[in-house]
């Protein structure tokens, strides 16, 4: 079994995997962070989506071992010193969530689009989104809380 190492969340971590180990299954069941969650084993509906080196990636798609030496983020990584990032705390805000499954990647995708679009249309917005799949709530809310975030996010 080959061992991989990476920063999670800002700490270095090493398993021993099986190869064929995915970068989702790692986070879940390796390191207990369960809030990436696997939705359809297709990297169709983007509720695995995790940040490698700054950048949204569906993790479903990526085996562990492929991440040998980055630096990932999960939606547990977000927040700081116990205060929501500015995302999170939108969504929460203008109700950009329902029944909350699609909720993690959604945001992840989101804090990636505004770091890319720091003044995103509502266009932007749902081309940006459209690998993330949310069967709640219309997407009109979500909408409106990454719009809220990236002026938040600006300063």
């Amino acid at each position: 079994m080959p061992t991989v190492s990476m920063t999670v969340n800002g700490k270095s971590v090493s398993r021993d995997i099986e190869d064929r180990t995915l970068l989702v299954e790692f986070l879940r069941d390796h390191l207990g962070l369960t809030g990436t969650h696997v939705g359809c084993d297709t990297s169709q509906c983007g509720a695995c989506v995790v940040h490698i080196d700054g950048k949204s990636v569906k993790s479903c798609t990526m085996l562990a071992v492929q991440a040998e030496g980055v630096t990932v983020t999960t939606i547990e990584g977000l927040a700081t010193d116990g205060k929501l990032h500015p995302m999170q705390e939108a969504f929460r805000e203008h109700h950009g969530l329902q029944c909350g499954f699609c909720t993690p990647g959604m945001v992840m995708s989101a804090v990636d689009l505004v770091k890319r679009h720091p003044n995103p249309s509502e266009e932007t917005i749902r081309h940006g989104l459209e690998g993330n799949i949310c069967r709640c709530t219309g997407y009109h809310n979500i909408v409106r809380a990454v719009q809220a975030a990236a002026t938040n996010m600006r300063g």
